[in-house]
């Protein structure tokens, strides 16, 4: 058993150098140097680790400037094309250099180095993104996000700009790695009290101090740097250990100045005659570090001896085992005074290991395996892990601090940069102001507005006035900066006066294109978008709504955990409170945030056939007693309940009845629909409950005017208390985290094989029987295609024999149940997506297929004949009819013209379908509702008390 713990840290961040207008700017060899000599060498040994079963844990922290540059096919292009050049220049030392042995060796293994690089860049296609997500699922490495352009953020001047920061950071990294971050590297180190809310806010669980950032904190620490402590909103503060920090930090007294290692600043494009390497530096003859260097460090002097990479490794061997006993003996020395094991933070920056310390991921290699071996006294372990291993962690007030010179932000504001904090402010101010005012704006005023947003965060990154402060591409930082206030200020004058250069917008959106997803809605003041209502006593706070569903994500059956989850984050977004109440799953915790919005689960048995409607009486006991202690004993004042189908009707009629509180319920589907009639008790129980519902809710919401005649017919509804407000679809979430181009449709096609997908739950309505039997006439014209229905479902085992039976079963694939990425990474490369239900309220899986720019399918039913034009933006069949679905598959597989005429005028009208805009529709009926209570009598109102004890 291990006395302490280790927390291994790597931060790799580099500035967005993205420049599309030329393939050679030295600032993008920032990229390529940090991808070959760091990133790949670092990934390289951890799936080494992997392979050979070694125990290990780290934190990686990617920032969202870098990751958008890894994700970007144009760098990963230039990359390859970077590579490949090395790998000549190897080849030519190899002739160069064929009469010296021991430097001919050396040329010959930084050759096979190269080469190895290249072969693990094209076994994950260029995007090592996907190499990362890896080890993040074999659970060896925690990879944490950073601010959205590495933003000094005590520096940034309003909440709002600094909110985008963290909230933009949060979805680029869940937009790459399927769920948000448990932690985030504040850049460098500088840490505000201001910035606690928002990582509250996006569920940010801890973040990472400079040692006196912690050594400072009031009150003192007891456990020192030794553990973390809490902040006064319930975040995570770990410090970094000086001793540790010291032993690989310091080019003088740490390990990486050690004589065997390799010289940094011998490399042979400085070297060499320029005759001999122009064709391996820069065009223009500017000299360049190439990677390939000769010489170890040897001395003080200006003599250098030739490196040796046998004699390095035993040296790295050899500090690895000092660095693990130091970290055993500081164990040892503190565990038995702290009643609990200590951990040990060790921060660095990832470029430190393999870029300035050549043989930095050896180092890593062999300590992790030497812990592997003898874990008596350290183990490595990541910062959640250590966080659930306690309940109890001291809280602290911390005061502002940085891990740069002297502690705090001289680097970054002094003499030499100070001019540009003048400009950001008001830059800052300016984009609040513009966010504020404008509510709908049309495609390209939304367009320019995103753009604006982009063009102030790049001239926020802290990289430039850190290199404003270090003298050493001085030119270039402040031409970034000034740039990309330029071109914010031409922008938002574009839109003030309403007028805006389309051109320049799109040269703009060419050449600083991350965060494709950006929503500027985020930098607006929720203050400037909630209205006071004048007849509740608490002022100006924010619509505070109880939301109750039985599905919320993980918790996900079908569409309504989607729903619900996509609403209410963006109805925080509008800035609304929104707490919603659900089941429990898994090890979840039953509290907490979840991109602001308030999650609290309650624990049940999970259904299981025919007792579900005992499931969901059971459910609503416990959600009603959470409930009710939100209410009673933590004080919360509900201005409605927003119910969510019929599983809840009992806890929201009972609310509504007990406190007073006006319900508004939607009704996503109703079990006369799903079963064509009501036919058994238990259907009969369940539309009762359906109809109370509807009855007992001031307003009743429906996602389509298929559903809106539906309930007016089935539960004798009057047509003016229904509200049709459509689901939404929300486009950065059906980006597959490996756009490289070409999109995989391994492992269930080849590339030139089409591919028809079905995503739905497997049950009747869902109409996958249709589909197989469409197949073979399918088969007939397209004999290589491929049918893959992702989903699970009481009707699976059917529908498999079903495929068996029409002898089709090598040209079908179930796949069960898929998360998230391989869904939509699926959905993007399919050819078709298909969707013949005999029953569909919505259908929002449609939406996400013409969101992820694939053709669809649908059979002409419930809410897809409100979503699909037929020869528009779709096709539809008639329904029942396997001829008429053949023969709409067959057509879009023989014409791909047409298809993509279909998907583009698809993604048009996707605006329609717009979370933010329908959670705004849904404010302004939630306002309508409450401002109702004021001709109500003093018994009809909202009370702060129980009517009846519950």
């Amino acid at each position: 058993m291990p006395k302490g713990y280790l927390n291994l840290v790597l931060h790799a961040h580099l500035p967005f150098v993205r420049h599309v207008d030329r393939a050679d700017r030295l600032e993008e060899r920032w990229l390529f140097e940090a991808i070959t000599e760091t990133y790949i060498p670092l990934l390289q040994c951890m799936h080494r680790l992997l392979e050979d079963g070694v125990d290990f844990g780290m934190t990686v922290s990617l920032s969202p400037t870098l990751i958008s540059m890894l994700a970007d096919p144009l760098l990963q292009s230039r990359y390859e094309k970077h590579i490949d050049n090395l790998i000549r220049l190897a080849d030519s030392e190899i002739v160069r250099t064929r009469t010296d042995g021991a430097m001919n060796q050396l040329a010959r293994t930084y050759r096979e180095r190269f080469q190895e690089i290249r072969a693990f860049y094209h076994i994950y296609k260029g995007n090592l993104l996907r190499a990362f997500g890896e080890l993040q699922q074999a659970g060896k490495v925690e990879l944490i996000t950073s601010a959205a352009t590495h933003a000094f953020l005590p520096y940034v001047r309003t909440d709002e700009a600094l909110r985008v920061q963290i909230a933009t950071a949060v979805d680029v990294f869940r937009a790459h790695f399927g769920d948000g971050p448990q932690g985030i590297w504040l850049p460098e180190c500088a840490y505000t009290s201001r910035v606690d809310r928002f990582l509250g806010e996006f569920g940010i669980r801890y973040f990472f101090v400079d040692t006196h950032g912690l050594t400072t904190a009031s009150p003192e620490p007891v456990f020192g740097t030794f553990a973390p402590v809490l902040t006064p909103r319930g975040i995570a503060a770990f410090a970094r250990d000086e001793e540790s920090s010291r032993q690989v930090w310091s080019s003088e007294h740490g390990y990486p100045g050690d004589f065997d290692y390799r010289e940094y600043y011998r490399d042979i494009g400085y070297d060499l005659d320029t005759s001999y390497i122009a064709p391996y530096i820069h065009p223009d003859g500017i000299r360049v570090n190439t990677g390939m260097k000769y010489y170890k460090i040897t001395g003080h002097d200006h003599h250098k001896e030739l490196y040796n990479f046998d004699h390095a490794r035993e040296k790295a061997a050899i500090h690895a085992g000092n660095f693990l006993f130091n970290r055993g003996q500081q164990v040892e020395f503190v565990q038995g005074k702290m009643g609990r094991k200590p951990i040990i933070t060790a921060p660095y920056d990832a470029e430190l290991f393999g870029h300035w310390w050549f043989e930095g991921p050896i180092f890593i290699d062999i300590l992790f395996r030497k812990m592997h071996y003898d874990q008596s006294t350290v183990k490595a372990i990541t910062p959640s892990e250590y966080l659930d291993l306690y309940e109890d962690f001291q809280e602290c007030e911390l005061s502002m601090s940085t891990w740069g010179r002297d502690g705090f932000g001289d680097v970054w504001l002094n003499g030499s940069n100070d001019w540009i904090y003048p400009a950001l402010h008001d830059c800052e101010t300016r984009m609040v102001r513009l966010a504020g005012r404008i509510d709908h704006p049309g495609d390209i005023q939304r367009r320019a507005l995103n753009q604006a947003a982009r063009e102030l965060m790049l001239a926020e990154s802290s990289d430039w006035a850190f290199i404003m402060d270090s003298k050493t591409t001085v030119d270039y930082a402040v031409r970034r900066t000034k740039h990309h206030v330029n071109r914010f200020r031409a922008l938002a004058k574009m839109i003030e006066d309403d007028q805006i250069d389309e051109r320049y917008l799109v040269e703009l959106e060419g050449m600083d294109n991350l965060f494709p997803h950006m929503r500027y809605e985020i930098y607006r003041n929720p203050r400037h978008h909630v209205r006071s209502r004048k007849n509740w006593g608490d002022g100006q706070r924010p619509l505070r709504v109880l939301m109750l569903s039985w599905e919320f994500p993980p918790m996900t059956v079908g569409g309504l955990a989607r729903h619900v989850y996509d609403l209410s984050r963006h109805l925080v977004a509008r800035g609304c409170e929104v707490h919603v109440v659900t089941t429990a799953i898994g090890d979840y915790p039953l509290d907490e945030l979840v991109e602001g919005v308030h999650v609290h689960r309650v624990q049940v048995l999970q259904p299981d056939g025919g007792e579900f409607v005992h499931f969901a009486f059971q459910l609503n006991l416990m959600m009603l007693d959470r409930c009710r202690k939100l209410i009673g004993d933590e004080g919360y004042k509900f201005d409605l309940i927003h119910a969510h189908d019929w599983l809840v009707c009992q806890v929201a009629t009972t609310l509504k009845k007990t406190y007073n509180i006006p319900l508004i319920s939607t009704v996503h589907a109703t079990e006369h629909g799903r079963n064509a009639g009501i036919h058994t008790d238990v259907q009969r129980h369940i539309h009762h409950l359906e109809w109370q519902l509807t009855y007992e809710s001031r307003r009743v919401i429906v996602c389509s005017t298929y559903m809106q005649r539906e309930i007016e017919r089935i539960f004798s509804l009057p047509w003016d208390k229904i509200d049709v407000l459509p689901n939404g679809v929300d486009r950065k979430l059906l980006q597959p985290p490996d756009l490289d181009g070409v999109l995989s449709k391994e492992p269930y096609a080849r590339q030139d094989e089409p591919m028809v997908v079905f995503i739905g739950r497997l049950v009747q309505e869902k109409g996958v029987q249709f589909l197989l039997s469409a197949v073979p006439s399918v088969l007939c014209e397209f004999p290589r295609a491929r049918f893959v229905i992702l989903g699970k479902g009481p009707y699976q085992g059917e529908l498999m024999a079903q495929s068996a039976r029409l002898g089709i079963s090598d040209h079908v694939t179930f796949t069960g149940f898929a998360p998230d990425d391989t869904r939509n990474r699926i959905l993007c490369a399919a050819d078709v997506a298909v969707f013949p239900s005999v029953y569909e309220p919505f259908g929002i899986v449609a939406l996400e297929a013409m969101a992820a720019g694939t053709s669809v399918v649908v059979a002409d039913v419930g809410g897809l004949s409100d979503i699909v034009q037929h020869d528009h933006n779709g096709l539809k069949v008639y329904p029942h009819d396997p001829e008429s679905l053949a023969e709409q598959l067959k057509r879009l597989l023989r014409d791909k013209e047409f298809a993509k005429r279909l998907s583009a005028a698809a993604e048009e009208e996707l605006v329609r379908f717009d979370w933010m805009q329908i959670a705004g529709n849904t404010i302004r009926l939630y306002e309508k509702i409450v401002g109702s209570t004021h001709g109500l009598s003093a018994e009809e109102r909202p009370l702060q008390t129980p009517v009846v004890n519950v």
